[in-house]
């Protein structure tokens, strides 16, 4: 259990947060959200002692091992994968090194003999002796091959980095987990394994994501960071997120009785505990939504920027042919070779593949902005097409500073101050914030802009590759809200579960020759062995 004492923090005139008194108990997993900049992060780095906060105190129940994801994806690079692995348990670890270097040293005394006795029977006590294999396990579950648990780190991607730091938080069976962002750079079938971990783990976890399907699997409850205040919620975030809304609506419309009131609450909880009966929630396996108050939620503080794709006319039966594209890199191997598909009306794909690189090249062919090495790319007549480009730093650069209303302006055809205007307040710039130098924003704000510049030129085919990148959940959500009515053609890349499952009718997945074209939901692509059975029959470039 840990246990929040009047805690405060803030930097010069900036309050992050003040007197917040909570208690983390054991069994439950607490999902942190908020706002960009309200404090998940460092809330987190309180709790795990890295940040000092201005008052209060934070104390853990005694004897309790505390393991915390580690950000420094390059921290270890001269280690072995495995012990890499086991450092997570630092005592075990540490005993483990100590008695080793006493039996690999011939001059030992007999007094050292004795202390590697002692720490033998203390190494067996912790699970010592099956350290090793249960560390492999963590690593096989994840995907890391039985080939490189005992490499060094420094001979690992990116992605295998990121699940070997994962494990290492999850080794030993620590009493308290905390989490910042675990789902980043993991592929769909790890994130399901952690979700499906998390489930099942007895301890007590502590995780920010920005990841709405994640939280919904793993979350018993919501502490939502706002209004300088944390508060605990029971509950996963859907439900967080709708009672919220519901609330909301409910205060603005002061003309409804409260009998009323309580009748909409009332049912909307019914509502929602039959639908979470039924699926694998950590909210349903505690059966925490038996405690739910509505009463007690408040509406958030947060702000959902407007975004609205509004075709300027609509897609003509020709909408697009791929033929045979392929294209190489920089070395001249191939990315991709032999792709294919054709498009029909009122078809939305999520583009998946093996290498992130493959994927981006292909949205520039799609874009014009790259020429493919081979086949060819043709759009119908009627189609206008809109690119947010997972990078966009060449957007903003310092040699284009500008406000952002002469940064937006440059790409409409009406120049009015308050068209433009209107634009910039639909994704959140207001008053002087419209003003502001284009070259100091943050990713997500420089994401809302690009958002901004597609929703100006009215497509009818959208290209979207990683657009949730950099966003808030309450970003996200504006934006999966807009995916799911947008009237045109999409092809999209991301690793928002949700968004993908709700907004695609197709999934496109990109192979080193070919691909595998399916008219199917996400989660039934990610199920369906015979997609599974092409996926391993590729023929590699």
């Amino acid at each position: 259990m840990i246990t929040v004492n009047n805690l405060g923090l803030q930097y010069g005139k900036r309050v992050l947060f003040k007197e917040v008194d909570l208690k983390f108990n054991q069994g439950n997993c607490y999902g942190v959200i908020g706002a960009n900049g309200a404090g998940k992060s460092t809330f987190l780095k309180i709790l795990s002692g890295e940040i000092d906060p201005n008052q209060g105190s934070v104390d853990f129940e005694p004897g309790n091992r505390l393991a915390v994801l580690t950000q420094d994806h390059f921290a270890f690079e001269e280690e072995q994968v495995l012990n890499v692995v086991i450092m997570g348990h630092k005592e075990m670890y540490d005993i483990m090194q100590e008695k080793n270097a006493i039996y690999m040293n011939p001059d030992a005394t007999e007094e050292e003999g004795m202390r590697a006795a002692d720490l033998e029977n203390t190494f067996g006590e912790m699970g010592g002796w099956n350290a090793e294999n249960d560390a492999a396990e963590l690593l096989s579950n994840m995907g890391i091959q039985e080939s490189l648990h005992y490499q060094k780190m420094s001979e690992l991607n990116g992605p295998e980095k990121v699940k070997v730091l994962l494990a290492q938080a999850l080794f030993g069976d620590p009493d308290i987990l905390l989490l910042d962002e675990p789902t980043n750079d993991l592929d769909a079938k790890t994130i399901t394994w952690l979700a499906d971990f998390l489930a099942d783990f007895k301890n007590l976890v502590i995780v920010v994501s920005h990841d709405r399907y994640f939280l919904d699997m793993v979350c018993t409850h919501v502490v939502d960071i706002d209004f300088q205040q944390i508060n605990i919620y029971t509950g996963n975030y859907t439900f967080w997120y709708e009672s919220s809304k519901l609330k909301a609506a409910q205060i603005a419309n002061k003309n409804k009785k409260m009998e009323q009131k309580r009748s909409e609450m009332l049912e909307f909880i019914q509502r929602f505990s039959a639908n979470a009966s039924k699926s694998k929630q950590a909210t349903s396996r505690k059966k925490a939504l038996e405690k739910l108050n509505l009463e007690d939620i408040k509406p958030s503080s947060r702000k959902y920027p407007f975004i609205h794709f509004d075709p300027e006319r609509m897609p003509g039966d020709q909408i697009l042919k791929v033929e045979n594209l392929g294209k190489k890199d920089e070395n001249g191997n191939w990315l991709f070779r032999n792709v294919s598909f054709t498009f029909n009306q009122k078809e939305k794909a999520a583009l998946l593949g093996y290498d992130s690189s493959a994927i981006t090249t292909l949205y520039e062919i799609l874009a014009g902005e790259t020429i493919p090495d081979e086949g060819f790319v043709e759009f119908g007549q009627t189609i206008t097409t809109a690119y947010i480009p997972n990078e966009n730093e060449r957007y903003f650069t310092l040699d284009q500073e500008e406000d952002l209303m002469n940064w937006l302006r440059q790409y409409s055809e009406n120049k009015d101050e308050q068209f433009i205007r209107g634009f910039l307040g639909r994704m959140l710039f207001s008053g002087e914030e419209v003003y502001k130098m284009s070259s100091v924003l943050s990713g997500g704000e420089k994401v809302r802009c690009m958002m901004a510049k597609a929703m100006l030129s009215s497509p009818n085919f959208l290209l979207l590759d990683e657009p949730t990148n950099h966003l808030d959940l309450e970003s996200i959500s504006a934006l999966n809200e807009a995916m799911v009515n947008f009237k045109g053609n999409m092809i999209f890349t991301s690793h928002d579960h949700q968004l993908t499952q709700t907004v695609a009718n197709r999934i496109i997945e990109i192979l080193p020759n070919g691909t595998i074209d399916s008219l199917m939901s996400y989660e039934d692509y990610l199920k369906s062995e015979s997609v599974a059975e092409q996926r391993a029959g590729a023929v590699t470039v």
